[in-house]
């Protein structure tokens, strides 16, 4: 009896071990694309394995993206929020601002897509204006606050009609979210998408092996011309986000001005954390996260990740002596090459 039923087995096992052979074969030799332009202000680059070139497809979905988040987009929803007009948001903007207030309530407002107000008076964003005093700061914080904005009936109301919306801090790495949704509903299961630094990869690269990110030395480069990379992540299935002070600011009195504004104060931060590097299973939150423990410091982000397990980190921060110093999530060590 085990005979017979072996034999009638056999041809499904061999059936199921040509199919096998032939999958990994397709997958060996499916060709890898390259796709680069220019999105939300920034640079990206998408590496993907595909029979075919998806960039126009890309590119839609970025212009989405882009009418949707883009204070710089005259006809982007949030431009008719910020202008008080009466707009129902899109499924991308509901995205991104019930994400975007559920992180703040995990950070205790460090995140915040309200602070567009000060970040523009601090010489940043939209316009170089001159440092603010304390009068204009304590003014225009009376315009901050994540829980002043609402949604209710599928529209946003503000508690006050000055309030502005920013969803910088976390457009790009929703952005990468949005592409990386795309190449997977076209069966693509190995790609790298990187937007303005904000990453999401899954599978392996095309030399079969897990993809490897870098994390950049945080250096006075606020053009970003340097690129020194500090360490290098094997990384895959997961999403990455860079947020460093390094990366623009500018020098007024002699003093250091950083561009993460801190929402509860109205002063941009001054503290020892260079740079936070955030590993998530999405880029939204990563991105996010990122730019929350830039306002936190090593010691807030570190309590923050102690209730988010499924967050990793690498922060770089400054030690007594100046010297740069890393710290990072026991379950990211595995991950960085030697």
């Amino acid at each position: 009896m085990n005979k017979k039923k072996l034999i009638w087995q056999l041809p499904f096992l061999t059936l199921l071990i040509v199919g096998t052979v032939l999958i990994i074969h397709q997958q060996k030799t499916l060709p890898y694309q390259t796709n680069s332009g220019m999105a939300f202000g920034t640079v990206y680059t998408i590496t993907y394995q595909c029979d075919s070139n998806l960039h126009e497809a890309i590119k839609v979905e970025l212009q989405r993206v882009d009418n949707s988040l883009s204070p710089f987009n005259t006809r982007s929803i949030i431009t008719a929020i910020n202008q008080n007009q009466d707009v129902k948001p899109d499924k991308l903007f509901l995205t991104v601002f019930n994400k975007a207030q559920e992180i703040s309530r995990e950070t205790d407002g460090a995140f915040d897509i309200t602070v567009a107000p000060l970040v523009n008076a601090w010489g940043f964003g939209f316009k170089n204006g001159a440092q603010p005093d304390g009068h204009q700061v304590d003014s225009l914080r009376q315009l901050i606050g994540y829980e002043k904005v609402i949604l209710k009936n599928g529209s946003i109301v503000k508690q006050n009609p000055d309030m502005m919306l920013d969803c910088s801090a976390i457009a790009k790495g929703f952005g990468s979210d949005v592409v990386a949704h795309l190449l997977k509903q076209h069966g693509v299961k190995n790609f790298m998408v990187e937007i303005g630094g904000e990453i999401v990869v899954s599978g392996v690269n095309p030399q079969r092996l897990p993809w490897k990110i870098g994390v950049t030395k945080p250096t006075d480069d606020s053009l970003s011309v340097n690129g020194e990379i500090q360490s290098v992540l094997n990384v895959t299935d997961l999403a990455m986000a860079t947020s460093g002070n390094y990366r623009n600011f500018y020098y007024k009195g002699g003093k250091k001005y950083a561009h993460t504004i801190d929402p509860k104060t109205g002063y941009p931060v001054q503290h020892s954390l260079l740079s936070a590097t955030v590993l998530a299973k999405d880029c939204a939150t990563a991105d996010a996260y990122a730019t929350s423990f830039m306002v936190l410091g090593v010691d807030g982000a570190k309590k923050v990740l102690k209730r988010h397990p499924e967050l990793m980190a690498y922060l770089i921060y400054s030690d007594s002596n100046g010297q740069n110093t890393v710290w990072c999530s026991p379950s990211l060590k595995d991950k960085i090459v030697e």
